[in-house]
């Protein structure tokens, strides 16, 4: 089975959740008082997202995926509510889009005739050298 391409998934409005809170930090009198900050939840196993994508996306080894397989995001760099939902898309996508595409499988190939000559002589040209660090005789 092939996984589409990166730019073939699509996110479905109904498997983000998202709330406003109150952002941290300085801010003056406007940071108490507006919840500006979002805190955006996508729960991978209920998602429609291809089974091989949401195995990869679980076996990622990052600090925003929860143990119950929840990718939590939490954006505050902007200071209005729209940009910071713009801003946890949009990196809700890009961690998608890292595992949308499957690694290719790494094939064990022989060093060439040349590499291994290289490195014999490098290796005889490091012990002459430690060779003639020994003690002076007379």
């Amino acid at each position: 089975m092939t996984t589409p391409s990166p730019s073939a998934l699509t996110l479905h409005e109904a498997d983000v959740q998202w709330t406003a809170i109150r952002a941290q930090g300085p801010g003056g009198q406007n940071v108490n008082k507006v919840s500006c900050a979002i805190h955006l939840r996508f729960d991978v196993r209920a998602s429609r997202l291809p089974e091989p994508v949401q195995t990869r996306l679980l076996a990622l080894a990052d600090s925003r995926i929860t143990q119950e397989g929840v990718v939590v995001i939490k954006a505050q760099s902007y200071r209005t509510q729209e940009q910071n939902l713009w801003d946890a898309l949009e990196r809700l996508n890009t961690l998608v889009a890292s595992v949308a595409v499957e690694p290719r499988k790494r094939r064990a190939t022989k060093p060439t005739w040349g590499s291994q000559q290289r490195r014999l002589q490098s290796k005889s040209l490091r012990a002459n050298v430690k060779a003639q660090r020994g003690k002076v005789r007379d």
